[in-house]
């Protein structure tokens, strides 16, 4: 049994609690996302397993998670992308949101997101039982196919793109050609 931890409006750690029953509770708990480019520029995404408990099918930013109960944020954006993707690799800490998302079974996402970015370009092999597929894409062909066809992504990733801190930081840091 997974516990992660529970946290007030201003991200404070007020408890912590099983992860299934966080998400049906609709408890506000703090969560990471990962983005990592690599020399070309483009974003490695991933589709979640079908057997996922929400956003089954959907693709995705490179790693998301939750840090476990006395776990720092960082240690553990680092311990999933391995376990998920395979890879560890640095990563800066970008921004965080807040968000909430309702999901046709039931569960809620009421989360505090960590945004990292980090860059990658040797090999790596996936955990099947996380990811399904995998892909660079160059963010010009991402942001157009978010906007035509947004039911195939998470909402927590669709959020991401959207922002400003991510929008400043794509054009701060990447070369885009």
């Amino acid at each position: 049994m997974t516990e992660i931890i529970v946290v007030n409006e201003r991200d404070e750690e007020i408890g912590t609690g099983e992860k299934l029953l966080i998400h049906q509770q609709g408890l506000l708990h703090r969560a990471f996302s990962i983005l990592v480019f690599n020399e070309n520029n483009e974003l490695l995404i991933h589709q979640r397993t079908s057997h996922k408990y929400h956003s089954g099918d959907l693709w995705t930013n490179t790693c998301c998670g939750h840090p476990n109960a006395n776990e720092e944020i960082g240690a553990a954006a680092h311990r999933r992308l391995g376990e998920e993707m395979g890879f560890d690799t640095p990563l800066e800490f970008l921004y965080k949101f807040q968000y909430r998302a309702e999901f046709e079974n039931g569960l809620v996402e009421n989360e505090i997101d960590n945004v990292f970015v980090g860059t990658y370009n040797d090999s790596f092999i996936v955990n099947p039982d996380e990811v399904a597929d995998y892909k660079w894409v160059p963010l010009e062909y991402l942001l157009e196919d978010v906007s035509k066809t947004p039911q195939n992504y998470t909402v927590w990733f669709r959020k991401i793109l959207k922002s400003d801190k991510f929008t400043t930081f794509v054009t701060s840091k990447l070369i885009l050609v």
